[in-house]
Formats: C-alpha cells, sequence, structure tokens
C-alpha cells in the first residue's frame, strides 16, 4: 500500500491516538505512515475487547461463586491473559493458573501478592478482593 493510500478511519477505540504502520513511498521504499484505522482493524479490535470483557464478567461471577480467586478476574480486567501475566511475573503459566485456585491464592505470601499487584497496577487490597459490582459498561453474566 502506498502512503497516500494509508486508510484514515477515527474510531472512538483508539482514543484519539493513531498508530503507525510501513506504507511504500514516492521512492518505492518502504516508509512508516501514521493512521486512525480502517473499518476492518476496529471490527477485529472491538470484537477481542468485547470477548476479554466477556471473559472478565465470567471470571467474576466463578469468582463470586467460590470457583476461582480475584486474581483471575483482576488479570482479565487488565486486559492480560495467562501468557502475559506469566511473563510479566517471570512464572511458567500453570503456576498463574495455580493461583486461580481459592485456596491457594489465599495461601499466597505478601512478597508474590505485592508482586501481582506491581504488575497489574493495583493496590494488594484491590487485588485481594473481588468488587461488589461489575464497573458501568460490564453487565453480569
Amino acid at each position: 500500500m502506498k502512503i497516500d493510500e494509508v486508510p484514515q478511519q477515527a474510531d472512538d477505540i483508539y482514543e484519539g491516538e493513531t498508530k503507525v504502520v510501513y506504507a511504500v513511498g514516492q521512492d518505492g521504499k518502504l516508509a512508516t505512515a501514521s493512521t486512525q484505522g480502517w473499518e476492518a482493524e476496529i471490527e477485529a479490535l472491538k470484537d477481542a475487547v468485547d470477548e476479554i470483557e466477556q471473559q472478565a464478567r465470567e471470571a467474576w461471577q466463578r469468582a463470586r461463586n467460590g470457583e476461582t480467586s480475584p486474581l483471575e478476574y483482576h488479570m482479565l480486567h487488565q486486559r492480560l491473559d495467562v501468557p502475559m501475566l506469566a511473563q510479566a511475573m517471570g512464572k511458567f503459566q500453570w503456576q498463574i493458573r495455580r493461583h486461580f485456585k481459592p485456596n491457594v491464592f489465599n495461601r499466597l505470601s505478601d512478597k508474590r501478592l505485592q508482586q501481582y499487584a506491581k504488575v497489574m497496577g493495583l493496590s494488594v487490597e484491590t487485588l485481594k478482593r473481588l468488587p461488589d459490582t461489575l464497573e458501568p459498561g460490564e453487565s453480569q453474566p
């Protein structure tokens, strides 16, 4: 695609930001160009966000039922997944999944809880508990 053909279909999903893509410049070489997005990409992003929000709602309900720890909900609410959280924590994925078990999560050391909280930008107290209700825009499953 040529630089002057890069789509510019702005959408709220980018929150006013642009992103850089590669395109062919006038000299025939690859160059960078800014874009506000294009319809196909925007729809794919919206679908992905909807999916992870649904997973967060389901995790919230499981945590309310005592089937998982608040960690799973907070991970998904922060738009992380197990591989990303494992990498950020320097742990194996199975260790992260193990911490989803309420009895294991409740025995985690303060140091480990602080690590999780730091990675997710939360306080330890927030990490340890589940919100009473979901935030606006998040409906219960």
